[in-house]
């Protein structure tokens, strides 16, 4: 996405859409606004990266129940992996929980990382700092580009994990955790929850994602770092003898999307989550926000 169209005032120089519209409103701001964010998905569903993440996302769910196939059963396995040779339903989401360690948030690590480093590397972003009024609806779009990916990905890992766990597995009504049965329609409408609320579980590492990429010229390097404090939060959530810090790190809450298989699904775990990743959006997008509109031309 080239920034080189960004009005400048005083020129007559092409303007990109949304940017140093900060002060518009009404239809016309409206549409820019529109633009701007239609831009950015472009931009990040238009690289052939992006759709290489998501083809790895879907190719795990295949493996794990091709795995299972051949095994001839779920072997000793327990949770939902134990599941799934019983009622292919389970496939989907042994397969989200699987890809929560590790494939969805290096997915977004390299995405949100490279959201402003990569603009910053290819000299695009300068242009844009000569347009103050821009700086804030860029950032949005860019949030929101980031937001629209991690459901992507999660409804990618739900797809492959439907489409492999019905043609390999015999699947019907689905036995809770709270050991209720629902119909498979109410399963899917659950899994598909499910997927939804790992999407938001996300959010706060996009946020991170997205100011480490305020910080610098270089996509890898905010990769890597992005990456880094990913790990650093899990080191000290393995940390047994700092347990009373664990409920306020990144990922302590992520594994309650387990409580919509229950019946009535258990409310308090994921709504802490959501909120826990929303503060975490909050601190870190409002320190990207301050990097990047208080940044100079030549930073």
């Amino acid at each position: 996405m080239s920034l080189n169209d960004v009005q400048v005032v005083g020129t007559e120089k092409p303007q990109r859409p949304g940017a140093g519209q900060g002060s518009g409103v009404g239809v016309g701001g409206a549409r820019h606004t529109l633009a701007l964010f239609g831009t950015e998905l472009h931009l990040v569903f238009g690289r052939a990266r992006t759709w290489v993440l998501l083809g790895v996302l879907g190719v795990v769910p295949m493996l794990v129940g091709v795995a299972i196939r051949l095994s001839g059963s779920s072997g000793d396995a327990e949770g939902f992996i134990g599941q799934v040779a019983g009622n292919g339903f389970f496939l989907i989401v042994a397969s989200l929980a699987l890809s929560l360690p590790f494939f969805l948030p290096t997915a977004v690590t390299v995405i949100s990382g490279e959201s402003l480093a990569g603009e910053s590397s290819l000299g695009t972003l300068r242009t844009l700092l000569t347009a103050p009024a821009g700086r804030s609806r860029l950032l949005a779009a860019k949030m929101v580009a980031l937001a629209v990916f991690c459901l992507a990905a999660t409804l990618t890992v739900w797809l492959g994990g439907l489409i492999a766990g019905f043609v390999l597995f015999p699947v019907g009504d689905v036995v809770l955790l709270s050991g209720s049965t629902v119909s498979l329609a109410d399963g899917l409408l659950r899994a598909l929850g499910i997927a939804v609320l790992i999407a938001a579980s996300l959010l706060g590492l996009a946020g991170i994602g997205l100011f480490v990429s305020s910080l610098t010229s270089t996509p890898l390097a905010a990769m890597a770092a992005t990456f880094g404090a990913f790990i650093v939060f899990g080191i000290l959530g393995a940390i047994p003898q700092i347990d009373e810090i664990h409920p306020w790190l990144l990922m302590y809450g992520w594994t309650s999307f387990a409580d919509l298989l229950r019946d009535p699904p258990y409310w308090d775990a994921i709504i802490r989550n959501l909120l826990m990743q929303g503060a975490y959006l909050a601190v870190f997008y409002a320190a990207a926000w301050a990097r990047l509109t208080s940044r100079d031309i030549n930073g």
